[in-house]
């Protein structure tokens, strides 16, 4: 599970699995947010300086950019209107991390990369205190949802714009990756984490994948899980030359998908 800070709350900042609580999550201080996720590490892609953080956010500083990548809100909910019921506090603990990410790193836009919402219809669903701080915070920058598999065709997105993809500055911003498209890209879906085994024992990290022209986000949501980096979806989409980059509280961790 994410480790606890000080305060109590919990903090996705390490990158591991993220539990499926069955208490409902207590607010994340700004504040406390910067220490543990004090790593905003800087690299560089297709030209542009950006910043990716061990929670999954990537930062784009020459915009004041917060870039996200597959909330899934309201999947607990999704999921119990099937019959399996899951702890439903899913979205509010997925809304206190972007909201302490917004109030850490105050964006000026918010690009939310497909997958916001588990389905069509999650921002209906949300429970009316979440709702009315989902749009206050779409009410106070420029946000963009981008849709994605689970979540195309929302009519009720809870604020901000929907769009199909986007072309920013020279990057594409989509869904799912394009393998057929040389443009350089940002995008989700895969939820990527790196499997590795340290000493016997098996390690779990979400991760970026990157190459030249592509850079695939984590999933930002509490409820989301991943799909190896090595899976040959992600390699279909990115090719063998691409690396997993584990962001730290100092350093990026480099490992390549061929390994």
């Amino acid at each position: 599970m994410r480790p606890a800070g000080e305060d109590g709350a919990l903090y996705a900042c390490d990158g591991r699995d993220q539990a499926e609580t069955a208490a409902p999550p207590r607010a994340i201080d700004p504040a406390r947010y910067m220490r543990h996720c004090r790593g905003m590490v800087p690299f560089s892609f297709a030209g542009h300086r950006l910043a990716a953080l061990p929670d999954g956010a990537l930062f784009w500083p020459a915009r004041r950019a917060l870039i996200l990548a597959d909330l899934h809100f309201e999947k607990a909910s999704w999921f119990a209107s099937f019959g399996q019921m899951l702890p439903p506090y899913d979205s509010a603990a997925t809304l206190a991390a972007v909201e302490a990410a917004v109030a850490a790193l105050a964006p000026v836009e918010i690009w939310c990369l497909g997958d916001s919402f588990h389905d069509s219809a999650g921002c209906e669903r949300l429970p009316a205190a979440e709702q009315a701080r989902l749009r206050a915070l779409t009410a106070a920058h420029r946000w963009t949802w981008i849709t994605g598999n689970h979540d195309a065709g929302m009519a009720n997105p809870c604020g901000g714009d929907v769009i199909d993809e986007a072309e920013v500055d020279g990057l594409m911003l989509r869904h799912e990756a394009d393998p057929h498209d040389p443009r350089p890209e940002l995008s989700g879906h895969f939820h990527p984490k790196l499997r590795v085994r340290i000493r016997g024992r098996l390690v779990s990290r979400r991760c970026f994948v990157a190459t030249g022209t592509k850079l695939i986000l984590p999933a930002f949501g509490a409820l989301t899980g991943g799909l190896d980096v090595g899976h040959p979806e992600i390699v279909r989409a990115v090719g063998r030359s691409g690396e997993a980059l584990v962001p730290l509280a100092d350093r990026l961790l480099r490992f390549p998908l061929a390994a």
